[in-house]
């Protein structure tokens, strides 16, 4: 499909993908229409490291009001990759 580049947009830093860190599950914004052998390839080559299974989900965007205007936050995708034991993604090193 892309570059790794445009495939893996970016981390996802929340207190419940933090967590899930200490079970080797790292959490990341992925291009919509990836999926997940693709999203697979492009972190085993941006990190160097052997991914075990992905889930995916998509979030879908919520309405939001600012006054008498309405709109739409953004739909987005999200990728939950599990690592083999023992690699680590050192960009997420500092939130364990």
């Amino acid at each position: 499909m892309k570059a790794p580049e445009d495939i893996i947009l970016a981390p996802v830093v929340t207190e419940k993908s933090t967590d899930l860190i200490k079970q080797n599950k790292y959490t990341f914004l992925v291009h919509p229409e990836a999926n997940k052998i693709e999203i697979k390839k492009a972190v085993e080559r941006l990190f160097n490291v052997k991914v075990l299974k992905v889930n995916t989900l998509m979030d879908r965007g919520k309405r939001r009001r600012m006054g008498r205007s309405e709109g739409r936050t953004p739909d987005r995708k999200k990728a939950i990759v599990t690592l083999k034991p023992g690699d680590k993604i050192p960009l997420f090193e500092t939130l364990e």
